[in-house]
């Protein structure tokens, strides 16, 4: 024991928080003998060094620490990890002559009670803590289904409880806000109808609708599945036994045969991308996904954990190193409406132009000392455009984008859910259910962080296609980019952090994978949101019903109005106005029917404003958006059936507009 102590304090801790590794400082448990060759053997000389490094630590990846005490601990063959610890290596050697300049991430340790007040704040209740009667804190909690508000009155029933032991303030009972009258907690949920089970192995149905496959290897015979949107994730999985989704030795496949190939059965209502809903409505499905995420986890039996970490200013101005919420200010300054830093695009261009097909792409590093210099003279040129990207090689421009990911203040996938990143592999078994935690993480992104990563993973996915020429395979480009994501620099990086590497390996290599489905947003919350919407509406008309004065200036209003209104109620049932400004013809009146598609209407109005060849065009770069009612603005799905869509909010206005990109 006084041999390990001694050790731990000795070891060299890079601030990055990549640790030094060597046999003598390995954590070895008690009365078992040092693995691998003795330090003076002329074996272990003639090993390369970054092999001396997987052999070490791969091995321990196999097994956890003496002080780990988690269920599972994922795991694969030590040969297999190689590719992970010799980036690693990389990255220490490239970062150690910037060792002064690196800015430390700490993470606070929580205060009892804190992280439920942080949880109550981040998903919109707020009201649950200050007593304050919000409307929008009302309209959430009645949306909410049975086991989302299960997770929310769990997580005050803490808060109110640690609060009473510290004797801060008066709280209020849990009874008083969710009307409960005895000691049983219950509330008022929505209905769900019932659907499979999700993340179980039952008879898959084959999908009654339109259906998006996803791209599978050819050369394997994978499991086809089918996702639903339709039912809430949590709702779907509290029949479960717990323990069926506790394993301990969870052992990963490398072999990308391992994961299904999943299915998405288009509802009539169509599928939603994130940038197809206005910015407040994606406000309040980070919300609902927050919600819902902790329902899910308190559903499979896992304690939902996130870091509290101090926000970190980072530099204002250069390339490296700076916030992307900066990057994008200044770059939106030249260019309106950017969503991914030009830095971040120039180099996933380069490296598309000229790097997909170069064998060893991002395994086979660069020169440190070209990198170095390529980075200085990128700072001093770039704005002004006058780089000379043609002198750039393939391995330093691959060596520069992780650099860039790599140095960004806070991680691409944020330092506060890097648990939760975690955990969804190791405690839980079943691919599906890890998809379904891991979409609903990506849907808490921030708007910059799920941008620049929806640009990654999309370069990602374009080197794996290119497998048979560069030789980078799923899993070798998920081992290489993952140190680059997930082990974080500060002061708390330890060797916990790295014998996640087969974890973190396999959550990239999900996220290559399934990234098609984690840029959609479920179509249970939008309903959530809708009723959301329609709750505030009404709680914001009956308030108004108590001002005299309003009313007599809406009884006013509707005097004048009275005969446009008469004009619309002739309108039949199902048939909406449709609104084109940027065309000559600026309206037209459509009947629909059950068969009716919004790109049906498309068509019928560019062929209704059709005045040339160059219509075509128009047709692919714009499309018909949903615009009030019980929604902000929702870019429709070309395939979704437009009656459902009318019926869904009727009072909707609805606009031909170009396309969100």
């Amino acid at each position: 024991m006084e041999r390990r102590k001694g050790t731990a304090a000795g070891s060299s801790v890079v601030l990055t928080g990549y640790h030094s590794y060597s046999p003598s400082s390995r954590l070895q448990p008690q009365g078992f003998p040092p693995e691998g060759p003795d330090p003076r053997s002329p074996l272990r000389k003639s090993l390369p060094r970054c092999q001396r490094i997987s052999r070490m630590l791969s091995n321990e990846s196999l097994r956890p620490p003496v002080y780990s005490r988690s269920n599972s601990q994922a795991s694969v063959d030590s040969t297999s990890m190689e590719d992970f610890w010799c980036e690693v290596e990389n990255i220490k050697e490239s970062t150690e002559y910037r060792q002064d300049e690196q800015t430390v991430l700490e993470i606070k340790p929580p205060d009892e009670g804190e992280l439920e007040a942080e949880w109550l704040q981040d998903v919109g209740l707020s009201t649950l803590i200050s007593g304050s009667e919000e409307d929008d804190g009302e309209a959430l909690l009645s949306t909410l289904t049975r086991t989302q508000a299960a997770a929310v009155q769990k997580r005050y029933n803490t808060y109110t409880q640690t609060m009473r032991k510290k004797n801060k303030h008066t709280v209020r009972d849990v009874r008083d806000i969710f009307g409960i009258n005895d000691t049983s907690p219950t509330f008022e949920a929505i209905p769900v109808s019932p659907v499979t089970t999700n993340g179980f192995q039952l008879p898959v149905q084959k999908p009654a609708g339109n259906c998006l496959e996803y791209e599978s290897d050819k050369n394997s015979q994978l499991v086809k599945e089918e996702l639903s949107f339709d039912v809430s994730f949590s709702e779907s999985i509290t029949v479960i036994p717990k323990h069926r989704e506790r394993h301990k030795n969870q052992r990963l496949k490398k072999d990308e045969s391992s994961l299904t190939n999943f299915t998405i059965r288009k509802s009539r209502l169509g599928l939603t991308a994130v940038g197809d809903l206005s910015l407040n409505d994606m406000k309040k499905i980070r919300y609902l996904s927050l919600i819902e995420l902790t329902a899910f986890y308190d559903a499979l039996g896992i304690e939902l954990k996130r870091n509290r970490t101090e926000r970190i200013k980072g530099r204002e101005s250069g390339l490296f190193g700076v916030p992307l919420a900066v990057l994008l200010e200044n770059d939106q300054k030249k260019v309106p409406g950017i969503k991914v830093p030009l830095i971040l695009q120039k180099l996933l261009l380069k490296l598309e132009e000229t790097g997909l097909e170069t064998e060893g792409i991002l395994r086979v590093p660069g020169s440190a000392s070209r990198v170095k210099s390529l980075r200085q003279e990128i700072e001093a040129k770039f704005d002004e455009d006058t780089f000379d990207w043609d002198q750039v090689r393939n391995n330093d421009a691959a060596g520069l984008l992780k650099m860039f990911i790599r140095e960004l203040p806070s991680p691409l996938f944020t330092m506060e859910y890097l648990p939760a990143f975690i955990s969804l592999v190791e405690k839980i078994s079943q691919v599906k259910l890890q998809l379904q935690a891991l979409h609903l993480l990506i849907l808490l992104l921030p708007d910059s962080s799920r941008d620049a990563a929806k640009a990654l993973l999309q370069f990602l996915k374009k080197v794996v296609a290119n497998e048979r020429k560069n030789k980078m395979t799923l899993w070798n480009v998920s081992m290489i980019v993952a140190p680059n994501l997930f082990i974080c620099k500060g002061k708390r990086a330890n060797q916990e952090e790295m014998l996640a590497a087969a974890t973190t390996a396999h959550v990239v290599r999900l996220l290559i994978k399934y990234q098609d489905i984690l840029w959609t947003v479920p179509a249970f919350l939008i309903s959530q949101v809708r009723k959301m919407n329609e709750a505030t509406i009404n709680n914001t008309k009956r308030q108004l019903m108590f001002d005299k004065g309003v009313r007599r200036l809406l009884r006013r209003k509707t005097m004048e109005r009275e005969r446009p209104e008469r004009t619309e109620s002739d309108i039949p049932e199902g048939v909406i106005r449709v609104h084109a400004p940027l065309h000559s013809k600026v309206s037209m009146a459509i009947q629909l029917n059950n068969q009716t598609k919004a790109k049906d209407i498309l068509a019928r109005f560019h062929c209704e404003n059709s005045h040339g060849s160059s219509e075509k065009m128009k047709i692919q770069t714009q499309s018909l958006h949903e615009v009030g009612g019980n929604i902000g603005q929702h870019c429709l799905d070309p395939d979704a059936y437009m009656l459902d869509v009318y019926r869904a909010n009727p009072q909707a206005e609805w606009v031909i507009k170009p396309k969100i990109s």
